[in-house]
Order: C-alpha cells, then structure tokens, then sequence
C-alpha cells in the first residue's frame, strides 16, 4: 500500500489518466504523443521529474525517441 498519492490529470486527447509527476517529454514518450501535437496538460506536469535519477534507462529512452516526442 502506497501514502504517496501521485497528481493526475484527464488527457482528452489520449483519453486516459496521465502522472503530472512527470515532465511533459516523459508524457509524450509514455503515451506516443506525435510531434507538435497540442497538450491540454501542458502547464500542469512538472519542470523535472525524478525518474532521470531513479531510472537512468528511462532517460536513454527519453533521448532514443526526443524527435518523435519534444513538446
């Protein structure tokens, strides 16, 4: 059982529940977001997520795909 309760957020345009946790780039990576594709979450996900320091594959796979997701 977990006390830490992450922000989420509605993301009309996945249609899903996304972590605001995480930086918006991670966002796009997660959830496939295309290039230039308008965010209705963009001023809500964080300025740096924890994720680079916990999980450094996670950041190899941010910058593998960065041209198919820089929001």
């Amino acid at each position: 059982m977990s006390i830490f309760d992450a922000p989420i957020g509605r993301c009309e345009v996945v249609h899903e529940m996304v972590l605001l946790d995480e930086t918006r780039r991670e966002c796009a990576c997660e959830h496939g977001c295309p290039p230039g594709q308008a965010c209705p979450l963009a001023h809500c996900f964080a300025r740096r997520s924890g994720l680079y320091e916990a999980h450094p594959e996670f950041k190899a796979l941010i910058h593998r795909h960065a041209p198919h997701a820089v929001h």
